[in-house]
């Protein structure tokens, strides 16, 4: 008799699909991780975090698949009391003809210094030279977040003339849930209340541990979170959530949307997106792992309908992976523990 058993869903539901040239960034470059894309005159620009160096980096794409010789942008700084070991994790807003980033910077647990990571920001008129602020714009303060606030997203809200950002905040190596904050002008943050505005669910066990790394979408009436979840035996994959106000928010029944395939490459687990809006649909990118570093790859969603209500037609069965023929994606019992 199985007791305990645990489904952990494979591949992808909700529509979405991963590309069969996945990865499209591959390991040439060791581990490629937490991205931001987005598209301009045709060009896909996407800054990345480089692990092997411990800095941020930019690569160019006409198509989103074949993408440029990377170039390092914005590096740690030595001597530095909070970006001094790392920075990366970065988001860009396009406003007034500059291009703003806001970015993780690092200190890792060594004689004499605990682990601790901070948010930065730096502006740039290309979005390759970068001119920093020498503090961060935002640190750990509240109980929940400890010592560590990191991955932002930022999206600038033309009419309530603010930023807001979504961040992750809790422990170094892996956050635990996701807070809000607003700026005027991006460097001065006030918090929205004093606690997470979206937690890990306890019902679910793909999110019952974690939740962070997220972007949000915002697209009519709606803002969508794409976040990643962590679940009880610590693999992580790419969930969706719905909120009218970016407070209160509601899971997608599907969840998750996308996650690693059993022998594939990205097996061990889909961490942080980012999301265009294409004429027809989204694309959206990914970093990954199995047992090796990260790798990004890329899926499709065609259409702009992302929860079952707001569509005549709804896919619930998860799709077939294009990257290995004859694999159907389904639930499997990983983790269960079996009473002979």
């Amino acid at each position: 008799m199985i007791q305990n058993v645990k489904w952990v869903p494979l591949g992808t539901a909700g529509g979405w699909r991963k590309a069969a040239e996945n990865p499209v960034i591959g390991p040439e470059y060791g581990t490629t991780f937490d991205l931001h894309v987005i598209k301009e005159e045709g060009i896909y620009r996407m800054w990345f975090s480089w692990r092997d160096v411990k800095l941020i980096a930019h690569t160019a794409s006409t198509d989103g698949l074949h993408w440029d010789l990377p170039q390092a942008v914005l590096t740690a700084v030595p001597g530095s009391g909070w970006e001094g070991d790392e920075v990366n994790r970065p988001t860009i807003v396009v406003k007034d003809g500059l291009y703003h980033m806001w970015y993780t910077g690092q200190m890792f647990a060594k004689e004499n210094q605990m682990s601790r990571s901070c948010i930065g920001y730096a502006v740039s008129e290309d979005g390759i030279n970068w001119k920093r602020r020498q503090e961060p714009v935002f640190v750990p303060e509240e109980a929940w977040e400890r010592y560590c606030v990191m991955c932002p997203h930022v999206l600038w809200e033309e009419e309530k003339g603010l930023y807001r950002m979504w961040y992750s905040a809790g422990r170094m190596h892996e956050a635990d849930a996701i807070g809000l904050a607003e700026s005027s002008d991006g460097i001065s943050w006030t918090r929205v209340g004093r606690k997470p505005v979206f937690l890990p669910d306890p019902k679910n066990y793909w999110d019952m541990s974690k939740v962070e790394a997220c972007y949000v979408l915002k697209q009519n009436d709606w803002y969508y979170m794409f976040y990643m979840g962590v679940h009880g035996d610590y693999k992580s994959a790419v969930g969706l959530a719905r909120s009218a106000d970016g407070i209160n928010w509601e899971r997608h029944p599907d969840n998750p949307v996308i996650a690693g395939d059993d022998d594939l490459w990205d097996f061990g687990g889909i961490c942080k997106v980012s999301v265009v809006r294409e004429n027809n649909g989204l694309r959206l990118w990914y970093n990954a792992s199995n047992s090796g570093g990260e790798q990004i790859g890329m899926a499709y969603h065609e259409g702009f309908a992302l929860f079952p209500d707001e569509e005549e037609v709804y896919v619930q069965e998860r799709e077939k992976n294009p990257c290995k023929e004859g694999k159907f994606s389904y639930y499997y019992n990983r983790f269960a523990l079996l009473d002979k």
